[in-house]
């Protein structure tokens, strides 16, 4: 039989409710982020605890409160005098369809012939209603509020799988991301809504942002939910990384759990074959393929004046795609006869081309390439095969935003006429997969000052419409352009400690003041918040180990078991097959 832990007081739909904790329940046990029911007459309501507080009845017993070591009066007091109380944030009503109406029949005959007896028993009836596939569940948004004293229970793994649904559900792709606090339970997010908008995953320095990430693209590989471009910064996505702790120790990348479905390319060869990491595809691009607005992405790492973008379309308009190489190969000379032809600013043109000469320092740069290698990678994503993009050591920001953004504009724009013709053809055979980009340090590409130019920005605003959304990886989530942020579907926070940052989590999401002093109590490893799209209501999880358990879960099985050899063996036939 389960315990009541206390009692609905009062409360209201906007604020919340008030419930006071019974004698027998011990304060201490109550935890911000708890998940909660109140089981009222005809609904359950899903909870999640707010705040913790004591009460007293009178305030005489504050004025002289008793001996700590006269355990007599101490238990006296306790529960009536003395007493803790919780508040509770409604999130979710559940109505089971293929009971509700008879249990709503039986609680309302039951109620006038047989008095508080029959009340009980179909309240009883309704809190044992078991729901067999998530197509007998039915989830409301909160509307109104249980009635008083109604109460308050422990969520049960019943009703976590009634809310959250189970990794094994053969009607959706459900993927665990954790379980909830003192629970063992899974916690699911539903890929197919994961995949259908934007997504964030927010936490500051150490809390563990990259395993988390490493758990949401493992989930959506091994479901299928989506391909993944990933751009890996640090390098710590495709091979191997460095696990946190006192002791060196390393974890599996992607291409370790998944060899068949991963292509690693790198911006740096050099620096991946040092690493022991192999099979790995160079990848470079040449001045031929960056266009203005990729240079304007980068205008306050280059130090370039809006003067210098300006005249940038000038020589762009005049000289075409290759107006880089034709401006590096200018004298003082010739760009004074193209100013006094075309009208350009001397000063600023020669000031673009000595900050160009920067990107010469880029070891992915090349004057001219043979092989488009966009090309290829978007030749791997329609394959089906999930690509990482190593940075190696370009560890700064220069580097890492302007490959990102050149590599993403042309996959987007290849993207949006595959949209285009599916769209006119309404062949299922046309219809793209879903891609889901992965970028790092997101501040710097969505920031309020350059997100109009920026792909990335485009991406956010589009939602799904050409079935490419973003996995934004940030510590600051304030340096986000407010629009954009109210655009991300599914927000999965570490711990932040900034009010701006956090202010910035709850753009858009109504209740969010009462989640504020949730996020604010996380722990710094392996807590997190979750909430938006993905999920029927927001949950604090105890995030899933990244560890040995979860490789034999999710990994390929099949290709871990196979040598080396073989393996590798096998990324050689399949890049054969793509015409590599």
């Amino acid at each position: 039989m389960d315990r009541p832990l206390g009692s609905v007081i009062q409360g209201s739909l906007s604020k919340g409710l008030e419930v006071r904790l019974h004698a027998d329940v011990s304060v201490e046990d109550m935890r911000v982020g708890k998940f909660l029911v109140v089981r009222g007459v005809r609904s359950h309501f899903f909870c999640m605890l707010t705040d913790v507080s004591l009460g007293t009845s009178s305030s005489r017993i504050l004025s002289n409160p008793p001996n700590p070591e006269d355990d007599f009066l101490l238990a006296v007091l306790a529960g009536s005098s003395t007493y803790g109380t919780i508040e509770l944030s409604p999130m979710l009503m559940l109505t089971a369809e293929r009971e509700k109406s008879q249990v709503i029949f039986d609680l309302n005959s039951n109620n006038n012939n047989n008095g508080k007896n029959g009340k009980s028993a179909a309240a009883e009836k309704f809190a044992s209603f078991q729901p067999q596939t998530s197509a007998d569940i039915e989830l409301l948004p909160v509307k109104t509020i249980p009635s008083h004293f109604s109460q308050v229970f422990d969520a049960k793994e019943t009703d976590f799988r009634a809310v959250f649904g189970w990794e094994d559900d053969p009607t959706r792709r459900n993927f665990a991301i954790g379980k909830p606090i003192d629970m063992d339970v899974d916690v699911c997010l539903n890929l197919d809504r994961f995949v259908e908008r934007s997504n964030g995953v927010f936490g500051k320095s150490g809390t563990g942002k990259s395993f988390l990430t490493r758990l949401l693209l493992s989930g959506i590989i091994r479901k299928q939910a989506a391909v993944n471009l990933i751009f890996d910064m640090h390098s710590e996505y495709g091979w191997e990384a460095v696990s946190e702790g006192k002791q060196f120790s390393t974890v599996k990348g992607l291409r370790q759990l998944f060899p068949g479905q991963i292509q690693i390319y790198s911006l740096d060869p050099e620096s991946t074959k040092r690493r022991g990491v192999r099979d790995a595809q160079d990848l470079f691009l040449s001045f031929d393929q960056i266009e203005v607005e990729d240079i304007a992405l980068v205008q306050r790492d280059l130090n370039l004046s809006e003067a210098s973008i300006e005249n940038a379309i000038i020589l762009r308009n005049e000289l075409g795609s290759g107006w880089i190489n034709k401006l590096l190969d200018m004298t003082n000379e010739d760009i004074q006869m193209f100013c006094e032809e075309k009208r350009g600013n001397k000063s600023s043109i020669m000031a673009l081309q000595r900050k160009l000469e920067r990107l010469n320092d880029l070891k992915y740069i090349r004057t001219r390439c043979q092989k488009n290698y966009v090309t290829e990678v978007l030749q791997c994503l329609d394959a089906g095969k999930n690509v990482v993009i190593e940075f190696g050591s370009h560890s700064d920001m220069l580097s890492y935003m302007l490959a990102a953004n050149v590599i993403t504009r042309r996959i987007h724009q290849a993207y949006v006429r595959k949209a285009e013709k599916f769209l006119q053809s309404k062949n299922p055979c046309d219809r793209p997969q879903p891609l889901v980009i992965t970028i790092e340090e997101a501040h710097r590409f969505l920031d309020p000052a350059i997100v109009r130019s920026t792909i990335f920005g485009t991406i956010a605003r589009e939602m799904r419409k050409y079935f490419v959304t973003l996995l934004i990886v940030d510590q600051r989530p304030s340096g986000i352009d407010a629009e954009v942020m109210s655009q991300v579907g599914t927000r999965i926070t570490a711990l932040l400690n900034d009010d701006k940052d956090i202010d910035a989590i709850f753009t858009g999401v109504s209740g969010g003041q009462s989640l504020r002093s949730v996020l604010a109590k996380l722990d710094s490893k392996q807590q997190a918040l979750v909430l938006g799209h993905a999920v029927p209501m927001p949950v604090v999880v105890q995030t899933r180990p990244y560890d040995e358990k979860f490789y034999q879960e999710i990994g390929d099985i099949d290709w871990q078991q196979m040598p080396d050899e073989d393996v590798f063996a096998e990324s050689e036939a399949a890049k054969m097959d793509l015409g590599f």
